[in-house]
């Protein structure tokens, strides 16, 4: 009887030592990667996005019954070191999934590793098109320049502009692609392969743009569209006005920051450009919400920023939670599955090039204030 006894004590050791594990794997964290511009002339990009990331965390920290862990890799805003973070988040933190990154050219470095890696990734607000081209495992929830090209010519050609110009930075892949959108469906518009009276370029980190401005003033454009980044906007618009010019000023997504009005002071007056997001045009119930729980946060109202960032942390998990499941392909296969969800920038359905169709808002900088002027249906 005593060696009976003494079996199934054994037994039921054994069968609690492999319970043991089963129970911790379960607690085991998901764990998400992350790479932003946290440095760099982006970095007011990456920043607002993680602030957005944050919140969603915070509101959502959990999955399929276990704790989502979050891993952040600075991509300084270059090419690459987003190539280097993402394989470090890969490697090193041994992520199932990554969110990133702002800035087409670091998501088209950091997406080629993830895709080799077969790690699913969805960038928050990298719109140009060759970020998910022939990719299997990259994503995206925003829309296309191609898109907000033509959104902006028609703009500009129902302003009464006739005469465009474009100033665009040859070093980021999102400035040449949307000055080409842009390019295209003004002269459609026109019907006048010379309606673009001038095309000038510049490169990351110029800080003097006067020959540029100059040939654009000569051109006698009436309007001037520069798809960069807020920075180099600011300085543009500061340039352009003291040299006496007062034509319309445009750009694209890139500039929605608050630091378009800090550099650019008076001279961002009139500037108006497209984005995904307004705080003043609700899309969707949930964007209430967020706006809400925003500011209780961090004091100040979210830009598209933020809420790509919030919408994009939601959009993986959603994904996670529909595969049921921590592998990397199944993870895949619900992200490309992904139809009608209710995000803060719109009702989100992913199409087969991995892409979301949105909407886009028209903001315009009013008193120091970026207005809403209208949505823009694809």
């Amino acid at each position: 009887m005593r060696r009976v006894t003494g079996f199934l004590v054994l037994v039921l050791i054994a069968l609690l030592a492999f319970a043991i594990p089963s129970v911790s794997a379960q607690q085991e964290p998901i764990r998400i990667g992350v790479y932003e511009p946290m440095t760099g002339p982006m970095a007011a990009g990456g920043q607002m996005t993680w602030e957005g990331i944050v919140l969603a965390h915070e509101m959502t920290p959990t999955v399929l019954g276990r704790p989502i862990k979050l891993f952040l890799a600075d991509n300084k805003s270059d090419k690459v070191e987003s190539a280097n973070a993402v394989a470090k988040l890969i490697e090193q933190d041994k992520v199932i999934a990554i969110i990133g990154s702002y800035g087409s050219s670091n998501s088209i470095a950091g997406g080629d590793v993830a895709e080799k890696a077969g790690i699913p990734m969805m960038t928050d607000s990298a719109t140009n098109p060759l970020v998910t081209l022939d990719k299997e495992y990259m994503f995206r929830a925003c829309f296309i320049d191609p898109f907000q090209g033509e959104v902006m010519a028609k703009f500009a050609y129902g302003e009464g502009v006739r005469k465009a110009a474009i100033l665009k930075d040859v070093a980021q892949d999102y400035s040449v692609g949307l000055s080409n959108y842009f390019k295209k469906t003004f002269i459609a518009l026109t019907g006048d392969p010379k309606s673009i009276v001038a095309e000038v370029a510049y490169q990351t980190g110029d800080q003097d743009f006067s020959a540029q401005l100059t040939q654009v003033i000569n051109s006698k454009a009436e309007a001037l569209f520069v798809p960069g980044y807020f920075g180099d906007m600011a300085l543009v618009a500061k340039q352009l006005r003291q040299l006496g010019s007062k034509i319309l000023l445009m750009g694209g997504d890139a500039i929605d920051a608050p630091e378009l009005v800090t550099i650019g002071g008076t001279a961002a007056e009139g500037i108006v450009f497209s984005t995904f997001y307004s705080a003043d045009a609700p899309a969707t119930p949930e964007a209430k919400k967020f706006v809400d729980a925003f500011k209780a946060k961090y004091g100040k109202t979210p830009n598209a920023n933020g809420a790509l960032g919030y919408d994009t942390y939601n959009l993986v998990v959603d994904a996670i939670r529909r595969a049921n499941s921590d592998d990397p392909k199944k993870i895949r296969d619900a992200m490309a599955s992904t139809k009608d969800f209710p995000a803060v920038t719109g009702s989100t359905t992913i199409d087969e090039s991995g892409d979301a169709t949105k909407d886009a808002v028209l903001l315009k900088v009013v008193d120091g204030k970026f207005t809403y002027l209208t949505t823009v249906k694809p």
